[in-house]
């Protein structure tokens, strides 16, 4: 077994956003979420959750607020490692390159939120460490974006050429293929 999970960042204030009415890529993307895990639990793969806790008081993703909760698709079950950071990437400050080392895990799957921020920093950080990465693409999202011209980048585009640079690190695929993946081994 040396492929684990990591669910990046699926947080109630993202929810929140999407229940305000802000558009965001992959509407459907909590069914592929879940679909991805059950898929992970069924087969006894490990499951590692990534929360953000971010230490400005006034963050929707402070744990023990309500934007801080876990979204209802990707609760975690008891003996699924959960890992807790501050920054972008999954792997900094956290601990999470060392357990999966120790534990042989070589291949990460990466699903979450956002696609063009925690998910990106994360599947760049694990390609530069030496994991092998897949991303699946129905299991992200994220939202628009302002450039620094004032062009409005809407949630599609920025999925489209997150996905598209990602696909210099990882693996990106459909969640029909990914059980090719676990198939694999």
């Amino acid at each position: 077994m040396t492929t684990a999970l990591l669910v990046i960042d699926c947080q109630m204030e993202f929810a929140r956003r999407t229940a305000a009415g802000i558009p965001r890529s992959n509407p459907d993307a909590e069914t592929a979420i879940a679909k991805v895990i059950a898929a992970f639990r069924a087969r006894g793969l490990p499951i590692l959750h990534i929360h953000h806790d971010d230490p400005n008081p006034k963050s929707g993703f402070r744990l023990g607020t309500p934007g801080g909760e876990v979204m209802p698709c990707a609760q975690n079950l008891p003996g699924e490692a959960v890992f807790v950071k501050q920054g972008s990437s999954a792997f900094a400050g956290t601990g999470l390159a060392g357990h999966l080392q120790g534990a042989g895990l070589t291949r990460l799957v990466i699903i979450g939120a956002a696609v063009n921020y925690c998910v990106a920093s994360t599947v760049r950080m694990a390609a530069d460490l030496g994991f092998s990465v897949v991303v699946v693409q129905e299991a992200v999202f994220g939202f628009g974006v302002t450039g620094p011209d004032g062009a409005v980048h809407g949630p599609e585009t920025v999925l489209s050429v997150t996905l598209g640079t990602l696909s210099e690190f990882a693996t990106i695929v459909s969640v029909t293929a990914m059980t090719e993946v676990l198939a694999a081994g």
